[in-house]
């Protein structure tokens, strides 16, 4: 594939790796979620791919969007590419290491795994920046690790390492970080030595109508973010984390 923010690569083994290259954060762009997209649907189109890798270059897995960076594309337009992968239909394990942040966080939720490194980071942070999550999280994160958890996730925006990541369910490996990679190939690996067939048969069963959830949720996710990213609180959480303090709320 030749877009600069994502490359693939497809093994004899029948295990593709996706690899975001917008390293070291990887900050979400249209281009790298789109990119994501189009691999997924390239490679559910060839018949040698029966399951994928979704990795990233860099310290982070991703830190989800750069808020104090220029942003050409709209929300609406990032979350239509993100409904795109929740269409696809192989087996996908996401590879995390460093961070995945805010939407980060979703996009390894739209894979059907994770292996995790132990220093690995998970957070839904967009309440300490005074914001409504997104990424279709309120349909994923409930679904992987319960509604309660989900809420304690998102109301706190707490950071979550590793191996508790692991003991919600929020990962389901642990690995060191210079073999995570490794293991989520394996894991790949043994899910392409099953029937082809029928592992996209089960893999739909169990997703159901996971996507067209999503795509409902991203249209109020888009519409909620809209509201609140003209709030004064907004304006705070951005400059808090900015400047590396706590924020100072005000509810308006």
């Amino acid at each position: 594939m030749a877009d600069e923010s994502v490359g693939v690569e497809l093994g004899d083994d029948h295990v593709a790796v996706v690899e975001l290259r917008r390293p070291p954060n990887n900050f979400f762009s249209l281009e790298l979620v789109a990119g994501v997209a189009d691999a997924l649907e390239s490679l559910d189109a060839d018949p040698r791919c029966r399951a994928v890798v979704l990795a990233a270059a860099g310290k982070h897995f991703c830190a989800g969007a750069d808020l104090g960076g220029d942003s050409s594309y709209t929300t609406e337009d990032l979350y239509a590419a993100a409904v795109r992968i929740f269409r696809t239909g192989l087996p996908v394990v996401a590879a995390v290491q460093g961070a995945a942040i805010g939407g980060g966080l979703g996009l390894a939720l739209a894979a059907d795994f994770r292996v995790a490194a132990p220093e690995a980071r998970f957070s839904a942070n967009f309440a300490r920046l005074g914001f409504h999550h997104g990424f279709g999280l309120g349909v994923t994160l409930p679904r992987v690790v319960g509604s309660q958890v989900a809420a304690d996730l998102l109301f706190t925006g707490r950071r979550v390492k590793g191996d508790e990541a692991t003991s919600l369910g929020l990962a389901d490996r642990l690995a060191p970080a210079d073999v995570v990679r490794v293991r989520a190939r394996q894991l790949a690996g043994e899910i392409a030595g099953s029937a082809p067939l029928a592992v996209r048969s089960i893999r739909a069963t169990l997703r159901g109508d996971l996507a067209d959830r999503v795509e409902a949720a991203t249209r109020h996710e888009a519409a909620e973010q809209a509201r609140l990213r003209a709030t004064a609180d907004f304006a705070e959480g951005t400059r808090a984390m900015a400047e590396r303090r706590p924020p100072r709320f005000r509810g308006v």
